[in-house]
């Protein structure tokens, strides 16, 4: 195995929407942007988001987008909206869907461990 470089990108969320936002780093995590890109090897980079806070959102999604959880048992469906996740923890919406750009393998989590949301 070669030995990877792996840069640190600083990207701003200022008035930039989820899913474009999201796009660029799940990219950057993957390593898509590098020549030397295979969908099996991990040579993604770094990538640090700021001001999280100030992400734009298009239409009705605050009011009406609902995100999921189920635990497994009876009755154990739990949902949330958006408005309620910013609120309380904005980094989740981008965390959450970065991860679900990112393909669902071994290497998943190893580049989820490279975002870092300030």
């Amino acid at each position: 195995m070669k030995n990877i470089v792996r840069k640190i990108h600083q990207l701003d969320a200022t008035d930039q929407t989820v899913g474009r936002l999201g796009t660029k780093i799940a990219n950057l995590l993957h390593g898509k942007n590098k020549p030397e890109f295979e969908r099996h090897v991990d040579l993604g980079d770094v990538v640090e988001v700021k001001n999280i806070k100030y992400l734009r959102f298009t239409g009705k999604k605050l009011a009406q987008k609902t995100y999921k959880h189920y635990s497994g048992y009876l009755g154990g469906l739990k949902t949330k909206k958006m408005s309620e996740m910013m609120q309380q923890n904005p980094a989740k919406i981008l965390e959450r869907a970065v991860k679900e750009m990112l393909p669902n393998n071994r290497l998943r989590p190893k580049m989820m461990k490279r975002l870092i949301i300030k």
